[in-house]
């Protein structure tokens, strides 16, 4: 089983170029989520430029969907691109799971 909260800690200290990309894009997704959709900052947007500025769109993850997607829709400068996420409801789902209580 993964840790969820393993996926949102600060700078990994494990992990292939592929493991970290993924990461990143996951935390930076949920950080798109909640502000877009729930109205709540998890990171400070300084926090989210400083991350949106290290996804690398040229990396493979082994993800064909999100790969083609975070090559073709992906924005650094905004969040808007959360909208059409492939994966939104698994997005919303970490969301739930590791910062709704936080706020609510």
């Amino acid at each position: 089983m993964v840790d969820l909260f393993s996926l949102i800690d600060d700078e990994p200290k494990w992990g292939t170029i592929e493991e970290i990309e993924r990461r990143n894009r996951i935390k930076l997704s949920i950080a798109a989520y909640s502000y877009e959709f729930e109205n709540v900052s998890i990171m400070s947007d300084g926090d989210f430029d400083s991350l949106s500025k290290k996804i690398n769109p040229n990396v493979l993850t082994g993800h064909d969907e999100l790969d083609r997607f975070f090559k073709e829709e992906f924005m650094p400068d905004t969040g808007m691109w959360i909208h059409n996420h492939p994966c939104l409801d698994g997005i919303k789902r970490l969301y739930m799971l590791n910062y709704f209580w936080k706020f609510n």
